[in-house]
């Protein structure tokens, strides 16, 4: 038994299975809390992922865990990590950050320069690897960024990812960039064969933050860029189209959204954007 819990260990047993009873409590408490959809099809890889928290948490069953969720707010951090994908690159989707370098920040860059505040958010930022890339092509334009009024948040519902992405220290493994001037942009040139570690000047301009995006948001300002990629799958529909018409309220005319390849702006926000690349959009005037 778990002394704390009254539970009996998992060890007791082989391997309790998800019942469709169980799932359904699943899914209806992340879609409460979160926005996040899952599946009926999901059921065995959500099964597959919280059996790690069964056997952390000493419980025997998906019932027990359930009851759990409900009433412990310390395993939600744990829960929202086993039931999200968190697949990130640096200069994932290069032609976004193309388009970013060519189009859009030279102009927002040249207003900070005189003085005006210049605010990009990286919404979903998982580990950071898209945070960090942003801030590296704002350096790669604007090397004197820190000098100007020019900050990037970034925000993820996960404590855990967020961890690591203030630690700013990433294996060789995960950081595949398009080519060697994208790394120059954003990784230290000391680095070894070892962990590649992000550039103190890219690090000093990105704030992490954690934000649950279907709950209620802190910021009151407006965002001159706003990247939010691959995070929307997970929301049904109208989670996904009030969360547009949330992104178009803190967006001034003419800002820029950048969402996932296979992401599309529906609903009544459809009508506030203009499309101007792949995937990416400007709020109209």
């Amino acid at each position: 038994m778990n002394a704390q819990s009254g539970q009996p260990r998992l060890g007791a047993f082989a391997r309790p299975d998800l019942a469709e009873r169980e799932f359904r409590r699943i899914a209806e408490l992340a879609r409460a809390k979160y926005g996040i959809q899952l599946e009926p099809q999901k059921r065995a890889m959500i099964q597959s992922r919280l059996l790690k928290r069964l056997r952390a948490r000493g419980l025997a069953d998906f019932v027990s865990y359930c009851d759990l969720m409900e009433s412990d707010s310390d395993e939600e951090d744990h829960f929202i990590s086993s039931i999200t994908t968190n697949v990130t690159n640096f200069y994932r989707e290069v032609h976004h950050f193309k388009q970013l370098q060519e189009e859009v920040l030279p102009p927002l860059l040249d207003r900070a320069r005189r003085g005006s505040r210049v605010r990009l958010w990286s919404a979903g930022c998982s580990t950071g690897p898209e945070a960090y890339s942003l801030a590296g092509s704002v350096l790669k334009l604007c090397p004197e960024a820190g000098r100007h009024d020019i900050r990037i948040l970034a925000t993820d519902l996960d404590q855990a990812v967020l961890k690591q992405a203030a630690e700013a220290i990433y294996p060789a493994e995960q950081c595949q960039v398009p080519g060697p001037d994208w790394a120059a942009q954003v990784f230290d040139p000391a680095r070894g064969p070892g962990p590649f570690r992000i550039r103190d000047g890219v690090r000093a301009i990105v704030s992490f933050r954690a934000l649950n995006l279907n709950a209620a948001w802190p910021m009151t300002g407006k965002f001159d860029v706003i990247m939010c990629r691959n995070v929307a799958i997970y929301f049904d529909r109208s989670v996904q189209q009030r969360l547009w018409m949330r992104f178009a309220e803190l967006l001034p005319a003419g800002g820029a959204l950048f969402i996932g390849h296979s992401e599309r702006i529906s609903g009544p926000a459809a009508d506030l954007f203009e499309p101007i690349g792949i995937t990416a959009y400007r709020k109209r005037a």
